[in-house]
């Protein structure tokens, strides 16, 4: 008898829905994806602060953040990039299930993984954010100084240089961090949630 013969899924008695209800907004999953230094983190941030000044049950889930823990040790080759947004999937469903409007800021280069992620969650929980900016911005913004390491050969794997990205070919929020202010990136994507019914003008 193998393993997962043993596991039974443990059915709990506040449903999705009572969850739901006292959130008083939908439960979504904000994917946003693109390169480093497109400005994922900061706009899930900005976004994050606006949700919660209209009182939404939020949490965000960094790219750095999560490889400090649950997936430290995982590298950045092909495999352990497919496994670093397999467990970080999963997590997010959680939040998900438990409510909250969670955000993930990670390239996610791969579209196959992006898929993935949007198939575990219920038909419109995936909101895919493309931060979409040039190579050439991100690399001059060059916040950590990675694309300088990168160009070195110092950092092997690394998307936009020695590793491809799968570009979203037709994402549900679409962002140009190049032309708007970080304040305009932000009120795009509560807009879009304010349109869709997702959350209220006062949540």
């Amino acid at each position: 008898m193998s393993q997962d013969e043993n596991i039974v899924w443990h059915a709990q008695t506040v449903s999705r829905d009572k969850k739901q209800q006292h959130k008083g907004h939908k439960p979504v999953l904000l994917w946003y994806t693109g390169l480093s230094g497109s400005g994922k983190s900061t706009v899930a941030n900005a976004v994050e602060a606006k949700l919660f000044s209209l009182g939404c049950h939020t949490y965000l889930l960094d790219g750095d953040n999560v490889r400090m823990g649950l997936n430290k040790g995982l590298t950045f080759s092909d495999e352990d990039r497919v496994e670093n947004i397999r467990r970080i999937s999963e997590v997010a469903k959680l939040f998900v299930d438990a409510g909250l409007i969670v955000s993930t800021a990670f390239i996610s280069p791969f579209k196959a993984d992006r898929a993935q992620a949007r198939s575990i969650v219920n038909e419109g929980e995936f909101i895919e954010v493309f931060i979409d900016t040039p190579l050439a911005i991100c690399e001059s913004r060059d916040p950590k100084g990675l694309y300088k390491k990168a160009r070195a050969g110092e950092i092997p794997n690394f998307t936009g240089i020695s590793s491809s990205f799968d570009v979203p070919e037709n994402p549900d929020i679409h962002v140009h961090t190049a032309e708007q202010t970080i304040e305009q990136c932000a009120d795009q994507i509560v807009d879009y949630l304010i349109k869709n019914k997702i959350v209220g003008t006062s949540s």
